[in-house]
């Protein structure tokens, strides 16, 4: 039986600048031109999912505001089940991108409307042991840990994107099944967590080891790589000119769980998260860069076996 997917997390506008390279600290840098376009973590890993074919109810607070609508418009055009988005009268959540010419990119974000979602607004029949919950780092941490808390209670499986970079309680980290993380934000966990490792790899597997549980390190050109307490496996990326980087992390997540909902293992389940996420590097934007399931599928025998 495939499992289905529950996103707890953020829905942001995106305001794209192009530029030709980023600013400074205390530095101005003009642009053309900018482009709106929905975003935030959460809702862009629930699109992604939902374009890998599997079947997503997405819960997060939208403001009232003009950018509301087009947000959730998104959402309904992607397949994702809208019913659980909860509106207050707070504006919703903002974004400001800058990209530059090599597609890297800086973002600021304004969380508005995502304040306001609560773990209790959860039902308990979404969260049943056919379920997997996904959450970030972009609503209020005390409501991930307790609807992590809730989730592992009623048997879910539990996916944690560290994302933006932050602490995380030791006694949450146990109870995630899969915590994902770039390189940044997986050494950021282990500071918190008073690790001595310094190299990206070798603090995902540390913190592999002390949870039990699975830490994949996200290496951007380089591929991901995934250990836990016994193995490790490394995927590499498709070799591509990036246009735009936005959303590839959301979109590696959002395959990611679609992959493993569709009862996929690790490796398997990586190659095809890492095959969608190059392809969400050729389009601007996040969630219009998200690629379908023919798109990546006609894409996987592109990515090499070994890295």
């Amino acid at each position: 039986m495939n499992s289905k997917i529950l996103v707890f997390g953020s829905i942001n506008a995106d305001l794209v600048f192009p530029l030709e390279k980023l600013p400074r600290e205390g530095e101005t840098v003009l642009g053309v031109n900018y482009s709106f376009h929905p975003g935030g973590k959460g809702a862009n890993q629930a699109v992604a999912a939902s374009r890998a074919g599997a079947e997503v109810t997405f819960h997060g607070c939208l403001g009232k505001d003009a950018f509301a609508e087009e947000l959730l418009n998104s959402l309904i055009q992607s397949n994702v089940d809208v019913s659980q988005i909860n509106r207050v009268n707070t504006p919703s959540g903002c974004a400001a991108i800058g990209v530059d010419t090599s597609g890297a990119n800086q973002i600021m974000v304004a969380a508005g409307a995502n304040l306001h979602v609560m773990a209790s607004q959860v039902p308990d029949n979404l969260l049943t042991p056919t379920t997997i919950v996904v959450l970030q780092m972009e609503v209020p941490a005390k409501e991930n840990w307790s609807l992590i808390n809730r989730a592992k209670a009623l048997g879910s499986t539990v996916i944690l994107n560290l994302a933006p970079a932050g602490a995380v309680p030791l006694e949450t980290l146990s109870l995630i099944d899969f915590l994902i993380g770039n390189e940044l934000e997986v050494l950021t966990l282990a500071r918190n967590l008073e690790l001595k490792e310094k190299q990206p790899i070798e603090a995902a597997q540390k913190i592999a080891q002390l949870t039990k549980k699975t830490c994949i390190l996200t290496l951007g050109e380089e591929g991901a790589f995934a250990s836990n307490s016994i193995n490790f496996w490394r995927v590499p990326a498709l070799a591509l000119d990036p246009v735009d980087t936005t959303a590839a992390g959301d979109c590696f997540v959002g395959w990611l769980a679609a992959r493993l909902a569709s009862g996929d293992n690790l490796e398997q389940s990586l190659r095809w998260a890492s095959v969608a996420a190059g392809k969400a590097c050729l389009i601007s934007g996040a969630q219009t860069s998200l690629p379908d399931f023919r798109s990546v599928e006609a894409s996987l025998s592109d990515l090499p076996r070994n890295n």
